[in-house]
């Protein structure tokens, strides 16, 4: 396999050739692959952890408070019932704002640390911010049943922690793939580090549901918990802030990374142009995307088993695996759509920009396009699910586009611009399943209609303002940093 070793971008201007033929260090055993397989590992603890409320917290309500369930738009489909195990674990008088508060607490805390876990990741490296922060998740996980039993604020007060941690992995995470991808491993590296959060989602909702019936609720924390704390140990051990500080990578590997990165990033750390970050006309074609794709995500990962029970009759509780199929076509479709994008790269036929365009349209289109079908299946729920899972599924793609687009334009900054992003982008988890319950009061099929084109709206809207004005190279700022006094 030929690459270049310096800037790509370059490459690409000069009549989209090959320009050298410098063989790459292999992946086999390599540092920046394990490094890929352990980030993948802990983006599926962070998210296991993050969903695993929502499942738990159907056998943590008392229910006799449980509202009444069995009238639906669609008629209901039944599963044969399942015999009740004994639990001990206790129950909780929750009203449904309660619950909701409980359920949205976490991002009252995810957003506070994004741009604070960016900046440090820069500024003291990587490595220990986001292992602390997943550490600091587990452990406030591991006390949620203490938390419950103390009352609703208590465990409000513990999932806003949790989310604080969380809050910092994006952005430390962007940072040290700053030090780490060569350029045109960066789709592939990515997004096998990042499709761990849908790996995280897909294992815990069935599985949650599982531990709840043969154990109890209690037992849901406390096994992710252990998980987690063992991620922690094997990424304090084997994990380094970069190749140069990196015991056990081959000198072949750190020279690769190094030399293809060495006309990429700044020069210094200490000064951070932040009136040029915050001016950039490309940052903004990311926040735009980034606010309008998590918008019909978070919309579908609330609200889907809600539309499931009150329009079709069918309780998606019912069926863990039927809840985790979004999350697993989103995986499949990040992880071969990482492959495909740097593949297009690597042989230089196609530039940065137009990649990340391309992927970031398919991935934002295309689930709006099924979106909005859904909302024409009428009672047929099996369609609804095809169309939902297809819709969830595409957006994986946009895993190759947007979502790394940080790396490509600012490399240096790259965790400073993701704890951007990811500040505007988690505002449609606050807000928009608010909205969408608010223009569905009657739980209507029409209601529901409104709320899926309103999310698809949103959806091209950010996929025509990234085509218009998102970037592939490597801004002058994000290079020629040095302070001038």
């Amino acid at each position: 396999m030929k690459v270049c070793l310096w800037s790509h971008q370059s490459c690409h201007r000069m009549l989209a050739q090959p320009c050298c033929s410098v063989s790459t260090a292999p992946v086999l055993g390599s540092s920046r692959y394990s490094l890929a397989i352990l980030s993948c590992y802990g983006f599926f603890v962070a998210y296991a952890l993050r969903v695993n409320l929502s499942v738990a917290m159907v056998d943590m309500l008392n229910s006799s408070s449980s509202s009444n369930v069995n009238s639906s738009v669609c008629p209901r489909h039944y599963n044969p019932p399942r015999p009740r195990h004994n639990h001990t674990a206790s129950v909780y008088d929750w009203d449904s704002e309660t619950q909701g508060w409980i359920l949205g607490s976490f991002f009252y805390g995810y957003i506070i640390t994004q741009i604070p876990g960016g900046y440090m990741a820069r500024k003291y490296g990587a490595k220990w911010l986001l292992g602390l922060g997943i550490l600091g998740t587990v452990i406030f996980t591991l006390l949620t049943p203490v938390a419950a039993d103390l009352g609703a604020g208590y465990l409000i007060a513990v999932r806003v922690l949790e989310g604080i941690g969380e809050g910092v992995t994006f952005p430390a995470m962007h940072a040290m793939w700053a030090s780490w991808a060569p350029p045109l491993e960066r789709s592939k590296l990515l997004t096998i580090s990042y499709a761990g959060a849908q790996l995280g989602t897909v294992v815990a909702l069935p599985l949650s549901g599982q531990i709840c019936f043969y154990l109890d609720w209690t037992y849901v924390f406390y096994i992710f918990g252990a998980v987690g704390l063992l991620w922690f140990v094997l990424w304090s051990l084997l994990v380094s802030n970069s190749p140069d500080s990196h015991k056990r990578i081959s000198e072949v590997e750190r020279t690769y990374i190094t030399t293809s990165l060495k006309n990429e990033l700044s020069p210094t750390s200490d000064y951070i142009p932040w009136t040029s970050i915050l001016t950039s006309v490309p940052l903004w074609a990311i926040v735009v995307a980034h606010f309008s794709y998590n918008w019909t995500f978070y919309t579908l990962l609330t609200l889907l088993p809600t539309y499931m029970n009150d329009i079709l009759g069918f309780s998606i509780k019912q069926n863990g695996m039927l809840s985790a199929l979004p999350y697993l076509g989103c995986w499949l479709l990040a992880m071969g759509g990482g492959q495909l994008a740097d593949y297009l790269r690597e042989t230089c036929l196609l530039r940065t920009v137009a990649v990340r365009k391309a992927f970031t349209v398919v991935g934002m289109i295309g689930p709006a396009v099924f979106l909005v079908a859904a909302g024409y299946t009428d009672c047929n729920y099996v369609l609804a699910v095809v169309f939902l899972t297809i819709s969830s599924s595409l957006g994986g793609l946009s895993a190759s586009g947007f979502n790394i687009n940080h790396l490509d334009i600012a490399p240096s900054y790259a965790g400073i611009l993701l704890g951007i992003t990811n500040t505007f982008a988690t505002i449609p988890g606050m807000v928009g399943p608010v909205i969408a319950r608010s223009l569905t009061k009657s739980n209507t099929i029409v209601e529901w209609r409104t709320v899926f084109f309103i999310s698809a709206g949103i959806n091209l809207f950010g996929a025509a303002f990234y085509s218009l004005f998102g970037k592939g190279t490597v801004q002058p700022w994000a290079v020629h940093s040095l302070h001038i006094q």
